[in-house]
């Protein structure tokens, strides 16, 4: 009896043991967790100092021709054949002819009318040396000078009433008169160019039938030119006549000085912006050609530029504090396309320069300093 308790007590603490050595040996496989270790992010951080910065509002628009003339015919007839071939990008200097209209038909009856008052004037010439022989001279100087192929020249002086009663009854006013206006009318079937420039569009060709009303084409003068742009009426009060500005092409590879010439009273409604026009001068620019000013509007100081990507939606910027990144208060100014104005940083003050993916204050940080810097 006694050896089969001993022998139950044996088998009892042999089951605790191996119980425990089991327990002991799976806690033994467990994977052990490293320690995990405190990351250090770098940033790209610089000491600011405020000053005293100039807000340039940038603005662009195409450059549209100064003078520029829109040609009409106001009779009709054949387009003829001219000196220079009537074309875009054909050029002519002031006076040149630029639209030739045949005006044969109407010419014949100018020259006619101008024939049959010639008649009137000379059958009126013996009875004004009868009648009113003081006045004879001049009106005798008047039609020998009278050249039919030639423009009708004003009629003399009428120094007093007699005379006048006496030509007017006559019929000679009315005559000169209708002369006159025939002339007037035969000067427009030829369009000279009232300034050197450059066609830029033509709509009609040589032999083509051309009727009154039609549209022949656009003529502008070059080197002289007028960009219109847009902006913010924030900034209406810095924009006034005679201001100059700075103006580049689209590739930032050529510059031009203009000046405001006109500002437009009246904000436009839907953007509520205010139209500049700033002239400008150049035998390299072209009409269409699209131009970028950068308007001098004001000058804010002690603040600071920065990028666009460091302002928080809170208008925040990190700065470091010892190796730990915090947030500070500041006042944007004015924003531009890729930059911010900020006022309220207080001088000296760390501000991180480059965007860090998953800021927020308390980070550790450390400061990237590169070769350079570090040797000094």
């Amino acid at each position: 009896m006694q050896r089969k308790t001993i022998s139950v007590i044996l088998g009892v603490l042999l089951i605790i043991a191996a119980f425990f050595g089991a327990k002991a040996i799976i806690n033994s496989k467990k994977d052990r967790k490293p320690t995990p270790q405190k990351v250090v992010k770098t940033v790209f951080a610089e000491e600011i100092k405020n000053k005293t910065i100039p807000i340039v509002v940038p603005a662009n628009g195409n450059l549209v021709a100064k003078d520029r003339v829109e040609l009409y015919a106001e009779v009709q007839g054949v387009f003829k054949k001219g000196a220079k071939p009537f074309k875009a990008g054909q050029e002519y200097q002031a006076g040149q002819t630029l639209i030739r209209i045949d005006a044969s038909e109407y010419y014949a009856s100018v020259q006619a009318a101008k024939s049959n008052f010639y008649n009137q004037l000379t059958a009126i010439m013996p009875d004004l040396q009868l009648d009113y022989p003081e006045h004879f001279d001049k009106w005798q100087a008047y039609l020998v000078n009278f050249d039919l192929n030639k423009t009708t020249p004003e009629l003399p002086e009428v120094t007093s009433n007699k005379e006048k009663f006496f030509i007017t009854g006559r019929g000679i006013f009315s005559s000169y008169y209708n002369v006159k206006n025939l002339e007037q009318r035969l000067s427009k079937y030829s369009l000279s160019a009232p300034f050197s420039g450059i066609l830029t569009e033509a709509l009609v060709t040589e032999g083509s039938l051309v009727r009154s009303g039609q549209k022949l084409g656009e003529y502008i003068k070059t080197g002289v030119y007028e960009l219109e742009v847009a902006v913010s009426k924030t900034f209406a009060d810095f924009l006034s006549v005679g201001k100059t500005v700075q103006l580049q092409n689209l590739e930032k590879t050529k510059k031009f000085s203009g000046k405001v010439v006109r500002v437009n009273g009246r904000v436009d409604q839907t953007s509520q912006t205010i139209t500049a026009f700033i002239e400008v001068e150049g035998n390299q620019l072209k009409e269409g050609q699209y131009l970028e000013a950068q308007l001098d509007a004001n000058e804010v100081e002690n603040a600071i530029e920065v990028d666009r990507s460091l302002l928080t939606e809170s208008n925040q910027i990190f700065v470091v504090k010892d190796s730990i990144l915090d947030v500070i208060d500041v006042k944007p100014v004015y924003f531009s396309e890729k930059k911010v104005v900020l006022k309220d940083v207080p001088e000296g003050t760390t501000i991180v320069s480059k965007p860090v993916t998953g800021a927020y204050a308390g980070m550790l940080v450390k400061v990237f300093k590169d070769k350079a810097e570090s040797t000094e």
